[in-house]
């Protein structure tokens, strides 16, 4: 595995890594965010959602997470703009009332959709913390973090 940091070029300066000469296959990425909500936002949840006066917490977050995937190359400053084929955001509660947040982004290219799904991610995460600071701002966003891509160079699979 090559070692060397792939956005700087030989005199060390930031630069998109040229996909030109890579083929096209099928890549997938499954990222994962994590929100504790505190008691007060928790007693909220009904039949799986929070309704506040800005809507449906969850749904706007679903939304909200798959549009910040198709940005994230105006987000992140070396990510190559992609056309995704397909992005979806699965948000459930866990035991503990934790919120855990899934995006899954998919296409076929010459590069992966890591950060697309860790965008997705993230911003459904910040939608929550954001339409729920009304109730309480005792939100932590505690992680965030690539469960799994497949497709390019390497699989990768958090164990």
């Amino acid at each position: 595995m090559d070692s060397k940091f792939t956005h700087l070029s030989p005199n060390g300066d930031p630069t998109m890594v040229d996909v030109s000469i890579k083929k096209i296959s099928q890549r997938v990425a499954v990222a994962f965010s994590k929100v504790k909500l505190n008691e007060a936002i928790v007693n909220q949840l009904q039949q799986d959602e929070i309704h506040t006066k800005k809507g449906p917490v969850f749904q706007t977050a679903i939304l909200a997470g798959i549009m910040g995937s198709k940005k994230t190359s105006e987000l992140i400053p070396l990510c190559h703009p992609i056309g995704l084929d397909n992005c979806s955001v699965e948000i459930k509660v866990n035991s503990k009332k934790e919120v855990e947040i899934y995006c899954t982004a998919k296409v076929n290219g010459k590069t992966g959709v890591e950060m697309e799904a860790l965008t997705g991610a993230s911003i459904a995460a910040l939608t929550i913390y954001d339409m729920c600071k009304g109730f309480s701002h005792d939100i932590e966003i505690v992680e965030t973090k690539l469960l799994k891509k497949t497709g390019g160079k390497s699989d990768y699979e958090k164990a």
